[in-house]
Protein backbone atom coordinates (compact mmCIF):
# COMPACT_ATOMS: atom_id res chain seq x y z
CA UNK A 1 0.00 0.00 0.00
CA UNK A 2 3.00 2.73 0.91
CA UNK A 3 4.46 1.56 -2.49
CA UNK A 4 1.45 2.44 -4.33
CA UNK A 5 0.93 5.91 -2.70
CA UNK A 6 4.08 6.60 -3.25
CA UNK A 7 4.24 5.41 -6.92
CA UNK A 8 0.84 7.49 -7.09
CA UNK A 9 2.42 10.74 -5.35
CA UNK A 10 5.34 10.42 -7.72
CA UNK A 11 3.24 10.28 -10.80
CA UNK A 12 1.53 13.30 -9.82
CA UNK A 13 4.63 15.23 -9.37
CA UNK A 14 5.74 14.48 -12.79
CA UNK A 15 2.32 15.81 -14.49
CA UNK A 16 2.95 18.82 -11.95
CA UNK A 17 6.54 18.99 -13.52
CA UNK A 18 4.98 18.33 -17.44
CA UNK A 19 2.24 21.09 -16.59
CA UNK A 20 4.68 23.72 -15.67
CA UNK A 21 7.30 22.71 -18.58
CA UNK A 22 4.27 23.46 -21.16
CA UNK A 23 4.10 26.79 -19.87
CA UNK A 24 8.19 27.44 -19.51
CA UNK A 25 8.84 28.44 -16.61
CA UNK A 26 10.57 31.93 -15.17
CA UNK A 27 14.08 31.29 -13.90
CA UNK A 28 15.32 33.99 -11.28
CA UNK A 29 19.19 33.73 -10.07
CA UNK A 30 19.91 35.85 -6.91
CA UNK A 31 24.32 35.63 -7.08
CA UNK A 32 25.35 37.63 -3.53
CA UNK A 33 28.51 38.34 -3.39
CA UNK A 34 31.90 37.11 -0.98
CA UNK A 35 28.51 35.79 1.67
CA UNK A 36 30.45 33.09 3.76
CA UNK A 37 28.46 29.46 4.06
CA UNK A 38 26.91 30.37 7.69
CA UNK A 39 25.46 33.30 6.95
CA UNK A 40 21.50 32.49 6.02
CA UNK A 41 19.84 31.68 9.05
CA UNK A 42 18.26 28.56 7.77
CA UNK A 43 21.48 26.66 7.39
CA UNK A 44 21.19 27.35 11.55
CA UNK A 45 24.91 27.95 12.10
CA UNK A 46 25.16 31.42 14.37
CA UNK A 47 22.04 33.18 15.87
CA UNK A 48 22.72 36.31 15.32
CA UNK A 49 21.58 36.30 10.98
CA UNK A 50 18.17 36.73 10.06
CA UNK A 51 17.15 35.84 6.73
CA UNK A 52 13.03 34.85 6.74
CA UNK A 53 12.52 35.46 3.08
CA UNK A 54 15.40 33.51 1.99
CA UNK A 55 14.43 30.97 4.31
CA UNK A 56 10.84 31.07 3.05
CA UNK A 57 12.96 30.04 -0.08
CA UNK A 58 14.58 26.74 1.78
CA UNK A 59 11.01 26.19 3.77
CA UNK A 60 9.46 26.07 0.70
CA UNK A 61 11.91 24.36 -1.63
CA UNK A 62 15.85 22.41 -1.13
CA UNK A 63 18.55 23.58 0.41
CA UNK A 64 21.73 22.68 -1.08
CA UNK A 65 24.31 21.47 1.92
CA UNK A 66 26.64 20.36 -0.53
CA UNK A 67 26.82 23.58 -2.99
CA UNK A 68 29.49 24.94 -4.96
CA UNK A 69 30.87 27.51 -7.66
CA UNK A 70 33.58 27.25 -10.03
CA UNK A 71 36.18 29.33 -8.30
CA UNK A 72 36.97 30.98 -4.88
CA UNK A 73 36.76 34.26 -6.69
CA UNK A 74 34.60 36.88 -8.19
CA UNK A 75 35.16 37.16 -11.87
CA UNK A 76 35.88 33.57 -12.64
CA UNK A 77 32.71 32.03 -10.27
CA UNK A 78 30.46 34.58 -12.32
CA UNK A 79 32.39 34.00 -15.51
CA UNK A 80 31.16 29.91 -14.93
CA UNK A 81 27.67 30.81 -13.51
CA UNK A 82 26.25 32.77 -16.76
CA UNK A 83 28.53 29.80 -19.17
CA UNK A 84 27.58 27.02 -17.70
CA UNK A 85 30.96 25.77 -18.59
CA UNK A 86 34.11 25.51 -16.35
CA UNK A 87 35.34 29.52 -16.82
CA UNK A 88 38.77 27.40 -17.58
CA UNK A 89 38.07 26.31 -20.48
CA UNK A 90 37.89 29.66 -21.77
CA UNK A 91 40.76 31.23 -20.02
CA UNK A 92 38.97 33.41 -17.49
CA UNK A 93 40.90 32.06 -14.51
CA UNK A 94 40.90 34.66 -12.27
CA UNK A 95 40.23 38.50 -11.75
CA UNK A 96 43.03 39.55 -13.52
CA UNK A 97 42.59 37.55 -17.07
CA UNK A 98 40.87 39.10 -19.89
CA UNK A 99 37.38 38.42 -20.53
CA UNK A 100 38.17 37.54 -24.66
CA UNK A 101 37.06 33.97 -23.53
CA UNK A 102 33.77 35.07 -21.84
CA UNK A 103 33.07 37.12 -24.47
CA UNK A 104 32.73 34.27 -27.36
CA UNK A 105 30.66 32.14 -25.43
CA UNK A 106 27.09 31.74 -24.86
CA UNK A 107 25.47 32.79 -21.38
CA UNK A 108 22.38 31.38 -19.79
CA UNK A 109 20.62 35.07 -21.12
CA UNK A 110 21.12 34.51 -24.65
CA UNK A 111 20.71 30.66 -24.78
CA UNK A 112 17.01 31.89 -23.26
CA UNK A 113 16.62 34.85 -25.29
CA UNK A 114 17.00 32.79 -28.43
CA UNK A 115 13.89 30.62 -26.75
CA UNK A 116 11.44 33.38 -26.89
CA UNK A 117 12.59 34.29 -23.07
CA UNK A 118 12.83 38.24 -21.83
CA UNK A 119 16.14 38.74 -20.18
CA UNK A 120 17.74 41.15 -17.83
CA UNK A 121 20.01 41.98 -14.90
CA UNK A 122 20.57 43.92 -11.94
CA UNK A 123 23.41 44.30 -9.68
CA UNK A 124 27.31 43.70 -10.04
CA UNK A 125 28.79 42.53 -13.57
CA UNK A 126 32.15 42.80 -13.35
CA UNK A 127 32.75 41.02 -16.65
CA UNK A 128 33.33 43.85 -18.65
CA UNK A 129 31.99 47.65 -19.39
CA UNK A 130 28.62 48.18 -18.17
CA UNK A 131 27.45 49.33 -21.86
CA UNK A 132 28.54 45.94 -23.28
CA UNK A 133 26.08 43.98 -20.64
CA UNK A 134 23.29 43.76 -23.15
CA UNK A 135 25.77 41.92 -26.12
CA UNK A 136 25.47 39.50 -23.71
CA UNK A 137 21.98 38.28 -24.01
CA UNK A 138 20.57 40.69 -21.46
CA UNK A 139 18.02 43.16 -23.00
CA UNK A 140 16.74 44.44 -19.33
CA UNK A 141 20.14 45.95 -17.70
CA UNK A 142 20.21 48.01 -14.53
CA UNK A 143 23.47 47.82 -13.38
CA UNK A 144 24.52 49.30 -9.98
CA UNK A 145 26.83 47.81 -7.39
CA UNK A 146 27.64 50.91 -5.17
CA UNK A 147 26.25 54.01 -4.26
CA UNK A 148 27.42 55.93 -7.19
CA UNK A 149 26.71 56.33 -10.97
CA UNK A 150 25.35 52.89 -12.28
CA UNK A 151 23.84 52.22 -16.40
CA UNK A 152 20.47 51.39 -16.99
CA UNK A 153 18.34 51.04 -20.36
CA UNK A 154 15.10 50.94 -18.04
CA UNK A 155 13.75 52.83 -15.10
CA UNK A 156 12.64 51.39 -11.59
CA UNK A 157 8.73 52.45 -12.26
CA UNK A 158 9.21 49.83 -15.63
CA UNK A 159 9.36 52.42 -18.36
CA UNK A 160 11.90 52.61 -21.16
CA UNK A 161 14.94 55.06 -20.86
CA UNK A 162 18.12 55.73 -23.31
CA UNK A 163 21.05 53.40 -22.53
CA UNK A 164 23.54 55.45 -20.12
CA UNK A 165 24.33 56.71 -16.78
CA UNK A 166 21.85 56.29 -14.02
CA UNK A 167 21.94 58.73 -10.70
CA UNK A 168 19.46 56.96 -8.35
CA UNK A 169 20.02 58.21 -4.62
CA UNK A 170 18.60 55.18 -3.22
CA UNK A 171 21.01 52.66 -1.44
CA UNK A 172 22.23 50.05 -4.47
CA UNK A 173 21.20 47.18 -2.97
CA UNK A 174 17.20 47.95 -2.72
CA UNK A 175 18.06 49.53 -6.73
CA UNK A 176 18.61 46.48 -7.43
CA UNK A 177 15.51 44.93 -5.31
CA UNK A 178 13.33 47.61 -7.42
CA UNK A 179 15.11 47.34 -10.18
CA UNK A 180 14.06 42.95 -9.92
CA UNK A 181 10.61 44.02 -9.25
CA UNK A 182 10.08 46.63 -12.03
CA UNK A 183 11.74 43.39 -14.50
CA UNK A 184 8.76 41.58 -13.19
CA UNK A 185 6.40 43.25 -13.55
CA UNK A 186 7.71 44.51 -17.45
CA UNK A 187 7.35 40.82 -18.27
CA UNK A 188 4.90 38.99 -15.61
CA UNK A 189 2.58 38.21 -19.15
CA UNK A 190 5.81 35.98 -21.22
CA UNK A 191 8.78 34.00 -19.96
CA UNK A 192 11.57 35.66 -18.41
CA UNK A 193 14.88 35.13 -17.19
CA UNK A 194 16.35 37.60 -14.57
CA UNK A 195 19.91 37.57 -12.64
CA UNK A 196 20.35 39.94 -9.39
CA UNK A 197 23.85 40.09 -8.46
CA UNK A 198 23.98 41.73 -5.19
CA UNK A 199 27.12 43.27 -4.34
CA UNK A 200 26.67 42.22 -0.68
CA UNK A 201 28.14 41.49 1.63
CA UNK A 202 31.56 42.34 -0.41
CA UNK A 203 33.41 45.57 0.66
CA UNK A 204 33.12 48.68 0.75
CA UNK A 205 30.58 47.62 3.69
CA UNK A 206 28.39 50.38 3.29
CA UNK A 207 24.85 49.00 5.04
CA UNK A 208 22.72 52.71 6.52
CA UNK A 209 21.10 52.74 9.40
CA UNK A 210 17.62 51.32 8.35
CA UNK A 211 19.37 48.09 7.84
CA UNK A 212 22.48 48.64 10.57
CA UNK A 213 19.26 49.16 13.25
CA UNK A 214 18.30 46.01 13.16
CA UNK A 215 21.48 44.23 14.35
CA UNK A 216 22.01 46.59 17.84
CA UNK A 217 24.36 44.87 20.71
CA UNK A 218 28.37 43.96 21.03
CA UNK A 219 30.05 42.64 17.54
CA UNK A 220 32.32 43.11 15.50
CA UNK A 221 31.55 46.23 13.58
CA UNK A 222 32.48 44.36 10.08
CA UNK A 223 29.91 41.78 11.61
CA UNK A 224 26.97 44.32 11.94
CA UNK A 225 27.70 45.71 8.51
CA UNK A 226 27.73 42.35 7.03
CA UNK A 227 24.45 41.03 8.54
CA UNK A 228 23.20 44.61 7.97
CA UNK A 229 24.00 44.45 4.23
CA UNK A 230 22.74 40.30 4.18
CA UNK A 231 19.17 42.00 5.57
CA UNK A 232 18.81 44.24 3.15
CA UNK A 233 19.37 41.28 0.06
CA UNK A 234 16.97 39.10 2.10
CA UNK A 235 14.36 42.39 2.25
CA UNK A 236 14.71 41.95 -1.81
CA UNK A 237 13.96 38.26 -1.94
CA UNK A 238 10.75 39.04 -0.42
CA UNK A 239 9.59 42.25 -2.46
CA UNK A 240 9.98 39.96 -5.56
CA UNK A 241 8.62 37.26 -3.99
CA UNK A 242 5.49 39.34 -3.38
CA UNK A 243 6.03 40.85 -6.90
CA UNK A 244 5.55 37.15 -8.08
CA UNK A 245 2.32 36.66 -6.10
CA UNK A 246 1.04 40.02 -7.30
CA UNK A 247 0.92 38.38 -10.83
CA UNK A 248 -0.18 35.04 -10.04
CA UNK A 249 4.13 33.69 -11.24
CA UNK A 250 5.23 32.11 -8.06
CA UNK A 251 4.41 28.36 -9.39
CA UNK A 252 5.80 29.37 -12.70
CA UNK A 253 8.84 30.62 -11.17
CA UNK A 254 11.87 28.24 -10.19
CA UNK A 255 14.45 30.80 -8.01
CA UNK A 256 18.16 29.86 -7.08
CA UNK A 257 19.77 31.88 -4.38
CA UNK A 258 23.68 31.45 -4.31
CA UNK A 259 26.91 33.00 -3.16
CA UNK A 260 29.41 33.42 -5.76
CA UNK A 261 32.66 32.36 -3.03
CA UNK A 262 33.31 32.28 0.13
CA UNK A 263 33.63 34.84 3.02
CA UNK A 264 37.35 36.79 2.76
CA UNK A 265 38.48 36.16 6.60
CA UNK A 266 42.11 36.96 5.96
CA UNK A 267 42.58 34.71 9.19
CA UNK A 268 42.31 37.07 11.40
CA UNK A 269 38.88 38.45 11.27
CA UNK A 270 40.08 41.98 11.95
CA UNK A 271 37.59 44.29 12.88
CA UNK A 272 39.10 47.05 11.07
CA UNK A 273 37.85 50.75 11.34
CA UNK A 274 35.83 51.97 8.32
CA UNK A 275 34.17 49.15 5.31
CA UNK A 276 37.01 48.91 3.28
CA UNK A 277 39.36 45.84 2.14
CA UNK A 278 39.54 43.24 4.44
CA UNK A 279 37.43 40.70 6.20
CA UNK A 280 33.42 41.93 5.37
CA UNK A 281 32.12 40.50 8.47
CA UNK A 282 30.50 37.82 6.39
CA UNK A 283 31.28 33.98 8.39
CA UNK A 284 31.91 30.06 6.76
CA UNK A 285 31.58 27.95 9.51
CA UNK A 286 31.79 25.36 9.92
CA UNK A 287 33.95 25.30 6.71
CA UNK A 288 37.66 25.57 6.84
CA UNK A 289 38.89 28.19 5.21
CA UNK A 290 38.27 31.72 2.79
CA UNK A 291 38.22 33.24 -0.61
CA UNK A 292 41.19 32.52 -2.39
CA UNK A 293 41.17 29.15 -1.42
CA UNK A 294 40.04 25.44 -2.76
CA UNK A 295 39.31 24.67 0.64
CA UNK A 296 35.65 24.24 1.40
CA UNK A 297 35.59 27.36 2.98
CA UNK A 298 36.36 28.90 -0.16
CA UNK A 299 33.62 27.48 -3.01
CA UNK A 300 31.03 25.66 -1.09
CA UNK A 301 28.28 28.29 -0.32
CA UNK A 302 24.85 29.22 0.58
CA UNK A 303 22.51 27.25 -2.21
CA UNK A 304 18.70 27.38 -2.18
CA UNK A 305 16.51 26.46 -5.12
CA UNK A 306 12.80 27.05 -4.91
CA UNK A 307 9.69 26.11 -6.81
CA UNK A 308 6.21 26.35 -5.57
CA UNK A 309 4.51 23.12 -6.39
CA UNK A 310 7.03 21.74 -8.12
CA UNK A 311 10.59 21.11 -5.65
CA UNK A 312 9.76 19.75 -2.57
CA UNK A 313 9.35 22.00 0.20
CA UNK A 314 11.35 21.44 2.94
CA UNK A 315 14.13 19.23 1.33
CA UNK A 316 18.01 19.31 2.51
CA UNK A 317 19.76 17.85 -0.31
CA UNK A 318 23.22 16.32 0.55
CA UNK A 319 24.72 15.21 -3.10
CA UNK A 320 26.85 17.70 -4.65
CA UNK A 321 25.99 20.06 -6.86
CA UNK A 322 27.74 23.41 -8.45
CA UNK A 323 26.82 26.38 -9.97
CA UNK A 324 26.71 25.43 -13.99
CA UNK A 325 23.91 23.67 -13.06
CA UNK A 326 22.17 26.43 -13.23
CA UNK A 327 22.45 27.01 -16.80
CA UNK A 328 21.81 23.47 -17.63
CA UNK A 329 18.93 23.17 -15.57
CA UNK A 330 17.38 26.66 -16.71
CA UNK A 331 18.09 25.22 -20.80
CA UNK A 332 16.40 21.82 -20.15
CA UNK A 333 13.52 24.48 -18.31
CA UNK A 334 13.41 26.28 -21.87
CA UNK A 335 12.48 23.27 -23.65
CA UNK A 336 16.15 24.02 -25.46
CA UNK A 337 18.16 20.86 -26.64
CA UNK A 338 21.31 19.01 -24.67
CA UNK A 339 23.87 20.59 -25.17
CA UNK A 340 27.58 18.56 -24.74
CA UNK A 341 29.10 21.95 -24.49
CA UNK A 342 27.41 22.85 -20.66
CA UNK A 343 29.52 21.26 -18.06
CA UNK A 344 26.45 21.27 -15.53
CA UNK A 345 23.05 18.90 -14.91
CA UNK A 346 18.82 19.71 -15.15
CA UNK A 347 18.91 19.39 -11.28
CA UNK A 348 15.01 18.97 -11.07
CA UNK A 349 14.71 15.45 -12.00
CA UNK A 350 17.12 14.91 -9.15
CA UNK A 351 15.43 17.50 -6.33
CA UNK A 352 12.25 16.35 -7.44
CA UNK A 353 12.94 12.16 -6.97
CA UNK A 354 12.34 11.21 -10.63
CA UNK A 355 16.53 10.15 -11.05
CA UNK A 356 17.97 8.78 -7.90
CA UNK A 357 21.34 8.92 -7.06
CA UNK A 358 24.27 11.45 -7.18
CA UNK A 359 23.98 14.36 -10.52
CA UNK A 360 27.58 14.58 -10.78
CA UNK A 361 30.26 11.69 -10.64
CA UNK A 362 33.30 14.42 -10.06
CA UNK A 363 33.54 17.88 -10.09
CA UNK A 364 36.48 19.71 -10.62
CA UNK A 365 38.48 23.02 -9.82
CA UNK A 366 41.12 25.15 -10.48
CA UNK A 367 42.23 28.23 -9.32
CA UNK A 368 45.32 29.39 -10.40
CA UNK A 369 47.85 27.58 -8.28
CA UNK A 370 44.91 25.08 -6.66
CA UNK A 371 43.35 22.17 -7.77
CA UNK A 372 40.82 19.60 -6.36
CA UNK A 373 38.23 17.00 -7.19
CA UNK A 374 35.59 16.37 -5.52
CA UNK A 375 34.11 12.14 -6.36
CA UNK A 376 31.36 11.28 -3.45
CA UNK A 377 32.78 11.69 0.02
CA UNK A 378 36.35 12.12 -1.80
CA UNK A 379 37.80 15.39 -1.95
CA UNK A 380 41.55 15.12 -3.07
CA UNK A 381 43.00 18.91 -3.27
CA UNK A 382 46.53 20.16 -3.92
CA UNK A 383 48.13 24.01 -3.72
CA UNK A 384 51.59 24.10 -5.17
CA UNK A 385 53.41 20.96 -3.89
CA UNK A 386 51.25 20.41 -1.39
CA UNK A 387 48.74 17.41 -1.75
CA UNK A 388 45.64 16.08 0.61
CA UNK A 389 42.51 14.00 0.90
CA UNK A 390 39.66 14.73 2.78
CA UNK A 391 36.55 12.29 3.74
CA UNK A 392 33.96 15.30 3.79
CA UNK A 393 31.22 12.94 5.14
CA UNK A 394 33.10 12.72 8.23
CA UNK A 395 35.43 15.25 8.08
CA UNK A 396 33.68 18.58 5.96
CA UNK A 397 35.74 21.14 8.52
CA UNK A 398 38.46 19.01 6.14
CA UNK A 399 40.70 18.76 9.79
CA UNK A 400 42.24 14.71 8.88
CA UNK A 401 44.37 14.66 5.57
CA UNK A 402 43.96 11.10 4.85
CA UNK A 403 46.20 11.22 1.70
CA UNK A 404 49.00 8.66 3.71
CA UNK A 405 46.13 6.44 4.68
CA UNK A 406 44.28 6.40 1.18
CA UNK A 407 47.54 7.07 -1.11
CA UNK A 408 45.72 5.09 -3.96
CA UNK A 409 42.29 6.67 -3.71
CA UNK A 410 44.16 10.52 -3.74
CA UNK A 411 46.23 9.22 -6.87
CA UNK A 412 43.01 7.88 -9.07
CA UNK A 413 41.36 11.42 -8.36
CA UNK A 414 44.80 13.04 -9.01
CA UNK A 415 44.98 11.53 -12.01
CA UNK A 416 41.21 12.30 -12.93
CA UNK A 417 41.95 16.00 -12.51
CA UNK A 418 44.91 15.80 -14.65
CA UNK A 419 43.10 14.63 -17.52
CA UNK A 420 40.33 17.09 -16.98
CA UNK A 421 43.10 19.94 -16.79
CA UNK A 422 45.16 18.83 -19.69
CA UNK A 423 41.71 20.42 -21.89
CA UNK A 424 41.83 23.33 -19.43
CA UNK A 425 42.75 26.72 -21.53
CA UNK A 426 45.72 26.91 -20.32
CA UNK A 427 46.22 23.18 -19.82
CA UNK A 428 47.95 22.13 -16.34
CA UNK A 429 46.91 21.60 -12.91
CA UNK A 430 48.08 25.05 -12.02
CA UNK A 431 48.70 28.50 -14.30
CA UNK A 432 51.59 29.60 -11.72
CA UNK A 433 52.54 29.16 -8.68
CA UNK A 434 51.70 29.76 -5.30
CA UNK A 435 52.26 33.00 -3.13
CA UNK A 436 53.13 33.74 0.45
CA UNK A 437 49.59 34.70 1.10
CA UNK A 438 48.38 31.69 -0.18
CA UNK A 439 51.04 29.67 1.45
CA UNK A 440 50.23 31.11 4.89
CA UNK A 441 46.64 30.37 4.16
CA UNK A 442 47.23 26.75 3.33
CA UNK A 443 50.04 26.68 6.41
CA UNK A 444 46.90 27.88 8.63
CA UNK A 445 43.82 26.46 7.70
CA UNK A 446 45.20 23.42 6.61
CA UNK A 447 48.30 22.04 8.38
CA UNK A 448 47.73 23.61 11.46
CA UNK A 449 50.78 25.98 11.77
CA UNK A 450 49.69 29.25 14.22
CA UNK A 451 48.30 32.42 12.60
CA UNK A 452 50.93 34.50 10.95
CA UNK A 453 50.75 37.69 13.09
CA UNK A 454 48.31 40.08 11.92
CA UNK A 455 50.04 43.12 9.68
CA UNK A 456 49.67 46.52 11.20
CA UNK A 457 48.61 48.91 8.64
CA UNK A 458 51.77 50.20 6.58
CA UNK A 459 53.00 53.68 7.75
CA UNK A 460 52.49 56.52 5.19
CA UNK A 461 55.63 56.68 3.44
CA UNK A 462 58.00 59.36 3.38
CA UNK A 463 58.86 58.78 -0.11
CA UNK A 464 54.82 59.45 -1.17
CA UNK A 465 54.14 61.49 1.85
CA UNK A 466 51.58 59.06 3.04
CA UNK A 467 49.60 58.73 -0.86
CA UNK A 468 48.83 55.30 -2.04
CA UNK A 469 48.33 53.85 -4.94
CA UNK A 470 45.53 51.15 -6.28
CA UNK A 471 45.52 49.52 -9.68
CA UNK A 472 48.82 50.47 -10.65
CA UNK A 473 52.36 51.16 -9.41
CA UNK A 474 53.50 54.01 -7.26
CA UNK A 475 57.49 54.92 -6.82
CA UNK A 476 59.96 57.90 -6.75
CA UNK A 477 61.66 59.35 -9.64
CA UNK A 478 63.92 62.43 -9.59
CA UNK A 479 61.55 65.46 -8.19
CA UNK A 480 58.42 63.45 -8.15
CA UNK A 481 56.42 60.45 -7.84
CA UNK A 482 55.33 57.90 -10.77
CA UNK A 483 51.76 56.42 -11.05
CA UNK A 484 52.36 53.70 -13.71
CA UNK A 485 49.19 51.93 -14.34
CA UNK A 486 48.60 47.99 -13.91
CA UNK A 487 49.08 46.25 -17.00
CA UNK A 488 46.04 44.80 -18.56
CA UNK A 489 43.86 46.00 -15.54
CA UNK A 490 40.56 46.59 -16.10
CA UNK A 491 40.11 49.11 -13.78
CA UNK A 492 41.93 52.96 -13.12
CA UNK A 493 44.92 53.13 -11.42
CA UNK A 494 44.78 56.18 -9.04
CA UNK A 495 46.45 57.35 -5.54
CA UNK A 496 44.70 58.18 -2.45
CA UNK A 497 45.50 60.26 0.63
CA UNK A 498 44.05 60.70 4.03
CA UNK A 499 46.09 63.12 5.48
CA UNK A 500 43.79 65.77 4.27
CA UNK A 501 41.26 67.63 7.09
CA UNK A 502 40.61 70.92 4.72
CA UNK A 503 37.42 72.27 5.00
CA UNK A 504 35.26 72.72 1.87
CA UNK A 505 35.08 74.67 -0.48
CA UNK A 506 38.65 73.92 -1.97
CA UNK A 507 40.86 74.20 -4.94
CA UNK A 508 43.16 71.12 -5.90
CA UNK A 509 46.61 72.38 -7.49
CA UNK A 510 48.26 69.73 -9.22
CA UNK A 511 51.71 69.67 -10.85
CA UNK A 512 52.11 66.86 -13.25
CA UNK A 513 53.70 65.63 -16.58
CA UNK A 514 51.31 63.17 -18.21
CA UNK A 515 53.03 60.96 -20.81
CA UNK A 516 49.82 61.25 -23.15
CA UNK A 517 47.15 63.71 -23.35
CA UNK A 518 43.49 62.65 -21.56
CA UNK A 519 41.36 62.90 -18.79
CA UNK A 520 41.62 62.81 -14.95
CA UNK A 521 39.74 63.82 -12.17
CA UNK A 522 39.80 64.84 -8.23
CA UNK A 523 37.09 62.72 -5.73
CA UNK A 524 36.80 63.54 -2.29
CA UNK A 525 35.06 62.53 0.91
CA UNK A 526 34.25 64.61 3.93
CA UNK A 527 33.74 63.80 7.38
CA UNK A 528 30.94 61.02 8.14
CA UNK A 529 30.61 59.60 4.94
CA UNK A 530 32.30 56.06 4.70
CA UNK A 531 32.41 56.11 0.89
CA UNK A 532 32.82 58.07 -2.18
CA UNK A 533 29.22 59.10 -3.06
CA UNK A 534 28.77 59.49 -6.44
CA UNK A 535 28.63 63.04 -7.82
CA UNK A 536 31.83 63.87 -5.72
CA UNK A 537 34.29 63.99 -8.35
CA UNK A 538 35.28 66.54 -10.33
CA UNK A 539 37.54 65.78 -13.91
CA UNK A 540 39.30 67.79 -16.32
CA UNK A 541 41.72 67.21 -19.10
CA UNK A 542 45.48 67.10 -19.04
CA UNK A 543 48.07 67.67 -22.16
CA UNK A 544 50.65 65.53 -23.09
CA UNK A 545 53.89 67.23 -20.50
CA UNK A 546 54.55 68.99 -17.60
CA UNK A 547 52.06 71.56 -16.55
CA UNK A 548 49.87 72.44 -13.67
CA UNK A 549 46.23 71.94 -13.19
CA UNK A 550 43.72 74.35 -10.53
CA UNK A 551 40.41 72.57 -9.99
CA UNK A 552 37.55 73.61 -8.10
CA UNK A 553 36.23 71.13 -5.18
CA UNK A 554 32.84 71.81 -4.15
CA UNK A 555 32.55 70.08 -1.10
CA UNK A 556 30.77 70.28 1.71
CA UNK A 557 32.38 69.85 4.90
CA UNK A 558 35.51 68.55 6.16
CA UNK A 559 37.50 66.81 3.80
CA UNK A 560 39.30 63.73 4.84
CA UNK A 561 39.96 61.80 2.07
CA UNK A 562 41.34 62.38 -1.61
CA UNK A 563 41.66 60.45 -4.65
CA UNK A 564 43.93 61.48 -7.68
CA UNK A 565 42.84 59.69 -10.78
CA UNK A 566 45.55 60.65 -13.72
CA UNK A 567 45.08 59.72 -17.58
CA UNK A 568 45.38 56.10 -17.93
CA UNK A 569 49.14 56.44 -18.74
CA UNK A 570 52.05 56.86 -16.93
CA UNK A 571 52.06 60.12 -14.96
CA UNK A 572 54.88 62.51 -12.75
CA UNK A 573 53.09 64.08 -10.22
CA UNK A 574 55.47 66.93 -8.38
CA UNK A 575 53.17 68.82 -6.04
CA UNK A 576 49.34 68.80 -4.96
CA UNK A 577 48.02 71.15 -2.46
CA UNK A 578 44.34 71.41 -1.01
CA UNK A 579 43.69 74.44 -0.05
CA UNK A 580 39.99 76.27 1.78
CA UNK A 581 38.49 78.78 -0.23
CA UNK A 582 37.80 80.62 2.90
CA UNK A 583 41.80 80.44 3.38
CA UNK A 584 41.01 77.75 6.89
CA UNK A 585 43.22 75.66 6.04
CA UNK A 586 46.29 74.29 3.37
CA UNK A 587 47.84 71.08 2.63
CA UNK A 588 50.79 70.68 0.68
CA UNK A 589 52.35 67.72 -0.88
CA UNK A 590 55.53 68.13 -2.29
CA UNK A 591 57.58 65.29 -3.95
CA UNK A 592 60.41 68.11 -5.58
CA UNK A 593 63.14 67.27 -2.92
CA UNK A 594 65.28 63.53 -3.37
Amino acid sequence: MRSLLIAVLHLLLLAAVARAGATRPNVIVIFSDDHGYADLSCQDVFDDVRTPHIDSLAAGGVRMTAGYVTAPQCVPSRAGLLAGQYQNRFGVESNAEPLDGFNAVQTIAERLKAAGYATGMTGKWHLGPQPQIPTHGFDDVYFKNANREGWANFNLDGSDREPGPEHSQEYHLDVNSAAACAFIRRHHDEPFFFYCAYRAPHVPLDAPPKYLSRFPGEMPERRRQALAMISAMDDGVGQMLKTLREHDLEDQTLIFFIGDNGAPLKIHKHDAPGGGPGWDGSLNDPLNGEKGMLSEGGIRVPFVAYWKGILPAGLKYDQPVISLDVAATAVALAGLPDDPQLDGVNLIPYLTGEKPGAPHEILFWRWIAQSAARQGKWKYLRGGAREYLFDLEVDPEEQHNLIGEHPQIADRLEQKLARWAADLNPPGLETQSMSPVWESYFDFYLDGKPAPPLRAKSGRSSSTQGWIVRNGKLTRVDGAIRITPKQGSRQQAFIASTDVKVPGPAVATVTLRASGEGQASISWRTAGQKVFPAGQSVSFEVAEGWQTVQVEVPAKGRIIHIRFVPPQSTTDVKRISLASVEGKARRVWSFEGK
